[in-house]
């Protein structure tokens, strides 16, 4: 758990410092529903379109993995551009309709 809490943190810090490389300001956080579902990271757009991602200390993404970015997909409606799994494989893939599983080095992929 103490690595995973690492990953999350490196993986926030490091799409927040990109972000600030970009002309537009970006509102983010971190979303949790009153019972307990969450998203690691939200992302606004200045159009309000949301992405969300999700951090996972794994090499194999479940479909419980996406479980927040589901709830959060279906409470936004077209507002909710796409959710991200990052993880420790080695594949991008689709996990659910606008949601993705997308490894970590991704973040530095030109």
């Amino acid at each position: 758990a103490e690595f995973g809490h690492l990953l999350e943190t490196f993986c926030v810090n490091e799409i927040l410092k990109q972000l600030s490389w970009l002309d537009d300001s970006y509102s983010v956080g971190h979303w949790r529903t009153h019972d307990g579902r969450e998203v690691d990271l939200v992302i606004e757009e200045p159009g309000g379109r949301v992405t969300g991602i999700e951090v996972k200390a794994s090499g194999r993404v479940t479909s419980s993995d996406a479980t927040g970015l589901r709830v959060l997909r279906d409470s936004l409606g077209d507002s909710f551009s796409a959710g991200v799994v990052l993880y420790l494989g080695t594949h991008a893939q689709t996990v659910d309709d606008r949601i993705y599983a997308v490894p970590v080095d991704r973040l530095w992929a030109p």
